[in-house]
């Protein structure tokens, strides 16, 4: 059975966690926590991919007495969820691969072996979760096990105050999901998912349901405005650990949002797919932004995450509103769309998470500024490198094309709508997502350029060294995969046809049956793509372009420096740097949307003191929102700190007074 294999596997990585707790100082600890990290999870993947493929309605079920009296740990395995099972198995599975090399060079294992395995069991069992008691058991497991990998280098200020955001959004989150099961279960109390299901409800339980979820999924996802311990979190994990947060992690809180609104929400309002909309519109574009105006490359690719996540999001609320007006092929289409990029997101930030991780091992820099002249140092990080970013800005024949272009031609379907505000915010929203895609590639330019080419920014650099074999055979197959799926997307968008059907009610004509391999999302009268001809066109041109230059140019061999502009200067100082880069995309947006400021100190003539730019650059929602609910906090806090230190009469008086308090609430609400 399907659903006991999977428990099995989740016990299996508990143990691990255990036995990590016991020998994770011994040096036979690495390797064999991590070694039996990966065969789990390769188990994991291989059965759910199985079950996905078979393509099978019925859905396997395990009760446990544990848990809710009334209710037990249920535990489900069905199309949606072993589609999700196979992300986290294959991101495990890298990650685990990853960390056999990577792990090596972990100055504190003893903080991060033990929660591991936790951690990707706590990913297991959210999904597998079958009741409302056991998924939020699992959420909260998930997020303590990765707060404590956050916060495993607990000795740099900056990580501590990350762990202690992410503790505080993931407290926030966990409780409008509790929210939201409330309000589902209704006064019967009925938390199993079979018994929401069947329940009814007013169509105000159901809205406000939804808010909380997006509140609650959404801030785990790294939804706008919730999205702040994101870009502080990721860098401060160790980068295979980062990977699968930003990976896999946002998926598992994706799967909670459909999960809920798609599966048990019931039948959607049409507004609903609106509201969606508008958030994964705006994600989109603040996270690509706030990408451009950082330096730090794990940063970078956390705020990149939430660019993506906004994609998602977008192919969710088309569905939701396709689906409201009776539009399953339509519906199916957007779904497709969103579930495919959410398969793609998890390949390629995990290649470049990985990447970034090699790039820290081998200089000990982070910072874009110190890099550079790594392509000559790291001749195998580099290409595959070359792939993520190529595959996270959407150039085919790469993976991230396929499912931007499917969400594209979901919305090119939006005039078929009857709402007008639907008509308006869908070609909004894409004009919003065009921008994206276009700076997401300017970003990605930016990072492979400034780190990769050029002339060595620092020492670190100039005596940088490839790193081992194990991290490179992950981040080679992960490069693999990438291409895979973007020349073969239609196999991809197959097996993702029982989920989407499951969903919706319906799904995108079979791919496979299509000549030549091309995906054709709505009708050969459309749009069609094919990229396996792209990858081949791609191919020939530059083999006889390469042919033609090898065979027809003089074979005389000259050696000159580069165009500098006519001052021959070698120091490193004179080169692009990834702030100027960024200065035109800056001045464009930054000012109103990071009120970004140039500070530029030019001294007078004849003092030699160099001239300086400083750019001041601001998170605003951080600004608008957070602190000052922060500060609230603190002030009400020093408030109520008086109450320490009352008398026993003034405690008994207070106490006398919140109960009188009570008992007349209770009777006016009688």
């Amino acid at each position: 059975m399907a659903i006991g294999a999977a428990v099995s596997c989740v016990a299996i990585l508990l143990g691990f966690a255990v036995c990590a707790v016991a020998g994770a100082r011994s040096r036979f600890a690495t390797p064999v926590i991590y070694a039996g990290c990966l065969a789990t999870s390769v188990a994991l993947a291989v059965l759910s991919v199985t079950h996905l493929l078979s393509g099978a309605a019925v859905s396997d079920t395990l009760i446990l007495p544990l848990g809710l009296p009334w209710t037990g740990a249920r535990f489900r395995i069905d199309n949606l969820s072993a589609l999700f099972l196979t992300i986290v198995g294959f991101g495990a599975a890298a990650a685990s691969l990853y960390g056999l090399g990577y792990g090596r060079h972990e100055e504190a294992p003893h903080r991060v072996l033990p929660f591991f395995p936790a951690f990707l069991a706590g990913m297991t069992l959210v999904i597998l979760a079958d009741d409302a008691f056991s998924f939020l058991l699992s959420w909260e497991f998930m997020s303590l096990t990765s707060w404590a990998l956050v916060t495993a280098h607990h000795h740099d200020g900056e990580n501590l105050r990350a762990g202690y955001v992410y503790l505080l959004m993931a407290s926030f989150g966990t409780l409008a999901l509790l929210m939201a099961f409330g309000l589902l279960a209704g006064a019967e109390g009925g938390y199993a998912f079979e018994a929401i299901r069947a329940a009814g409800r007013p169509g105000w339980v159901a809205a406000a349901a939804l808010i909380l979820v997006l509140v609650g999924a959404g801030s785990k996802a790294g939804l706008a405005p919730l999205h702040v311990w994101l870009p502080l979190a990721h860098p401060a994990a160790p980068s295979h650990v980062s990977a699968l947060m930003s990976g896999v992690m946002t998926k598992v809180a994706v799967y909670a949002f459909i999960r809920i609104v798609f599966d048990l929400l019931g039948p959607p309002d049409w507004w609903w797919g609106e509201v969606v909309l508008a958030i994964g519109g705006l994600t989109a574009v603040l996270g690509v932004l706030s990408a451009l105006m950082q330096t730090d490359l794990k940063r970078i690719l956390a705020y990149s995450t939430i660019e993506n996540i906004g994609f998602v999001f977008v192919g969710l609320g088309l569905a939701l509103a396709f689906r409201a007006n009776g539009m399953e092929a339509a519906a199916a289409l957007a779904l497709t769309a969103a579930l495919l990029h959410g398969v793609n997101h998890a390949v390629f930030k995990s290649l470049l998470f990985f990447g970034a991780g090699a790039v820290l091992t081998a200089t000990g820099a982070r910072d874009l500024e110190r890099l550079g002249g790594l392509i000559h140092r790291m001749p195998v990080t580099a290409p595959v490198m070359l792939v993520g970013c190529a595959a996270i800005s959407a150039l085919p024949p790469f993976n991230g094309f396929v499912s931007e272009w499917l969400t594209l031609q979901a919305i090119l379907l939006s005039p078929e709508l009857p709402q007008w505000g639907l008509k308006l915010m869908v070609p909004a929203v894409g004009s919003l997502l065009a921008l994206a895609a276009a700076l997401a590639a300017a970003c990605f330019v930016r990072v492979f350029g400034i780190a990769f080419l050029g002339r060595p920014r620092s020492e670190e650099a100039a005596r940088a060294r490839e790193v081992d074999r194990w991290s490179l055979g992950a981040m080679a197959g992960l490069a693999g995969l990438c291409l895979l799926l973007g020349v073969l997307p239609g196999l991809a968008i197959d097996a993702l046809a029982p989920a989407v059907r499951g969903l919706v009610g319906a799904e995108m004509p079979r791919q496979t049956a299509v000549a030549w391999l091309s995906i054709v999302p709505v009708g050969e009268s459309r749009n069609s793509y094919n990229g396996l001809l792209v990858f081949l066109f791609i191919a020939v041109s530059a083999s006889l372009a390469a042919f033609a230059i090898h065979r027809l140019a003089s074979r005389a061999l000259r050696r000159a420096p580069a165009w500098d502009c006519g001052f021959p200067d070698p120091s490193p100082a004179t080169q692009y740097s990834a702030g100027s880069f960024a200065q035109p995309i800056r001045r464009v947006f930054g000012s109103v949307v990071f009120r970004a400021r140039d500070h530029v100190e030019m001294p007078p003539p004849g003092d030699l003191r160099p001239a300086r730019l400083r750019v001041e650059v601001h998170d605003v929602i951080w600004d608008l929102l957070y602190a000052p609910v922060a500060g609230a906090v603190a002030l009400l806090a020093d408030r109520f700190n008086r109450l320490q230190f009352l008398t026993i009469r003034r405690y008994l008086s207070l106490v006398f007074l919140m109960l009188v308090a009570l008992l007349l609430v209770l009777s006016i609400w009688a």
